[in-house]
């Protein structure tokens, strides 16, 4: 049977992939990363583990082999546990590849160790992206254009005015401009001149006043896409038995629908962000259940 195949297969569609009475092969994803070293780009991927205290038979992988081969779900089931028995007799002489998922063997010790196969990227979104070239780039400094005012009061010389404001230097030179040519003796270029200083001064008070501000306070309600999942149930009613018996205990219980295999989802609880269920399912699982596990969805 090609059962490194079908978990394979399905690390591209879910978060935990669980072999019963042996472990389960768990993704957490991870952004993209830039490697200023190498100069390259690493786009987002699922990253692999194997948890060997993950044995309970969650259905997923029993499912997935009944439909793929147009058999009952009880020899589904009997097929792995013997697929099983052979990987356990394999490790204890020689390695295990889990077709592109990574490889599994016993050290000293003779516990699990499992090295995942980085060139596998598992995150369907990232599909078709690959390592990428990155070159740094150089900014220059943008060139300010520094305004000024021309004071042609003294013949054949320019002298630069500092302006505070470029909106009050925009205003007097305009102002200057249009009304120069109404001009017609020194006596009124100077009354001119005096007048538009005036304005000039007008102006920078109203831009120096301050604008008033507006505080806008939007409350958004971030969606819970974190589930700690409790079991999956062929038969309804058993989850909503189970939807019952953890609210009692105290758990925000609740089915979330069908898997993709017909089967009624019940969860402990559902989060905001990743970070939290993830600080809930060490408790769950040290106080409950070790084979609760996490599902993003």
């Amino acid at each position: 049977m090609r059962l490194a195949d079908y978990i394979n297969d399905l690390l591209y569609r879910y978060d935990c992939v669980i072999v019963p009475n042996f472990g389960g092969f768990v993704t957490n994803k991870i952004g993209a990363k830039v490697d200023e070293n190498a100069n390259a780009i690493y786009p987002p991927k699922k990253q692999v583990t194997f948890n060997a205290y993950l044995q309970h038979n969650d259905g997923l992988l029993a499912n997935y082999i009944a439909s793929t081969e147009k058999i009952s779900f009880e020899k589904a089931t009997e097929k792995i546990a013997e697929e099983v028995d052979t990987w356990k007799n394999q490790l204890e002489t020689g390695t295990i590849t889990v077709a592109k998922v990574g490889t599994l063997t016993r050290n000293e010790e003779r516990k699990l160790l499992f090295e995942p196969n980085t060139s596998t990227n598992f995150l369907i979104d990232s599909f078709g992206l690959a390592q990428a070239g990155a070159t740094s780039v150089e900014r220059e400094d943008a060139q300010v254009a520094e305004v000024v005012v021309l004071d042609e009061k003294k013949e054949g010389k320019v002298i630069p005015l500092v302006v505070k404001r470029a909106a009050a230097a925009a205003v007097a030179v305009g102002i200057i401009y249009a009304g120069w040519s109404g001009v017609q003796n020194h006596n009124e270029q100077q009354e001119f001149l005096a007048n538009q200083q005036k304005e000039i001064q007008a102006a920078t008070f109203v831009i120096d006043s301050p604008l008033p501000t507006i505080d806008l306070k939007v409350s958004k309600e971030e969606p819970k896409n974190f589930h700690i999942v409790a079991g999956a149930f062929q038969e309804v009613e058993n989850a909503h038995n189970k939807v019952n018996e953890l609210k009692e205990q105290g758990f925000d219980a609740k089915i979330i629908g069908e898997n993709s295999f017909g089967l009624t989802q019940v969860v402990y609880g559902s989060y905001h962000t990743k970070e939290s269920a993830r600080t809930a399912l060490l408790k769950i699982k040290e106080d409950v259940s070790e084979e609760a596990w996490l599902l993003e969805k």
